[in-house]
């Protein structure tokens, strides 16, 4: 679920002294606010809006392995999300493709969500279902032992294998909390008989309060708790935003990254916005790059009426 150091990874896969592959599962995200669609489905319609979404991460730029072949992670991710009215409920699907060296995993996700309301508050329940695809280049490895039996082949293989997750969350006018379940088949891959590695169960804790400093100003804080019932990490951040237009904060992912993020809204509605984070890397940097960079598109498109007049909802008070 977590990035460590790609050196201490490529040691452990390139020995094979483990009868498991351990390997990077779910990718990470500093602007996670603005992706809820990838951390629960239960967010797919939730906001209100039709809206389309890419997010572009370059993870400890101008890394390079000791010995040449592999490079530094990068994760893009491609969301729409949109709601339907008549049932009371939402669609959203993604795209997403992390690679990590000389692995690479391909996700393919399809989502629903049932959208209850109750009172000035909307109680979402998702489900998603898609394929999981995983990528290994085995000529990118450097055994210690050219004929260890656990090498199998000296070229890439693909396997697809079926993937399962649950969601809920909760949104009101002040404040949003949401929970998803990744991974529920926990399915397996298996590259050699010997060589095997299975998708863990990951659960994303995700929340966020709307603080109106007045009528120009907001502040927003978030959190973001990550777990495959191993290991954990935290993210915190704040935002600042001016006039529904810019804005700007700072995050901190659990002793690993100092973040920084930006960023503007253009069009006249509003309708495209802009982010761009960076990353400051607090640790093991000696086995990383200093810098991580992320950036964010999203487009959303107006609610039109039966006259053809266009409504541009802020989707925190859409229920």
């Amino acid at each position: 679920m977590f990035r460590t150091g790609l050196y201490t990874i490529f040691l452990l896969l390139l020995a094979f002294s483990s009868k498991r592959l351990l390997a990077q599962q779910d990718a990470q995200f500093t602007q996670y606010m603005f992706n809820h669609l990838y951390l629960t489905p239960a967010a797919a319609g939730a906001d209100g809006v039709t809206k389309a979404s890419i997010l572009y991460r370059l993870q400890w730029q101008g890394y390079q392995s000791s010995f040449g072949d592999g490079g530094a992670p990068t994760s893009q991710i491609l969301t729409f999300s949109t709601p339907i009215y008549k049932l009371k409920s939402g669609f959203g699907m993604y795209i997403l493709n992390d690679r990590l060296g000389p692995q690479n995993n391909l996700e393919a996700q399809a989502m629903y969500a049932y959208h209850l309301g109750i009172k000035e508050n909307k109680l979402s329940f998702g489900v998603k279902l898609g394929i999981y695809s995983q990528t290994i280049d085995f000529s990118k490895y450097r055994p210690i032992d050219e004929d260890d039996p656990f090498i199998v082949n000296n070229g890439k293989e693909s396997q697809i294998r079926p993937d399962l997750g649950v969601g809920l969350m909760w949104r009101s006018q002040k404040y949003y909390a949401g929970a998803g379940f990744n991974h529920l088949l926990k399915s397996e891959f298996d590259f050699g008989s010997s060589l095997r590695n299975s998708l863990e169960t990951h659960m994303n804790l995700t929340g966020g309060y709307f603080f109106d400093v007045n009528m120009d100003l907001q502040i927003s804080p978030s959190f973001l708790v990550k777990t495959d019932f191993n290991e954990y990490s935290v993210d915190l951040a704040v935002i600042a935003t001016y006039q529904d237009t810019m804005w700007g904060g700072l995050a901190f992912r659990s002793s690993e990254a100092a973040n920084v993020l930006l960023g503007y809204s253009f069009l006249k509605d509003k309708s495209l916005r802009f982010g761009y984070s960076i990353d400051f890397i607090l640790k093991d940097r000696a086995a990383k790059e200093n810098f991580s960079h992320e950036f964010l598109l999203t487009y959303q498109l107006p609610v039109v009426t039966g006259g053809l007049k266009k409504i541009v909802r802020t989707p925190r008070y859409r229920h």
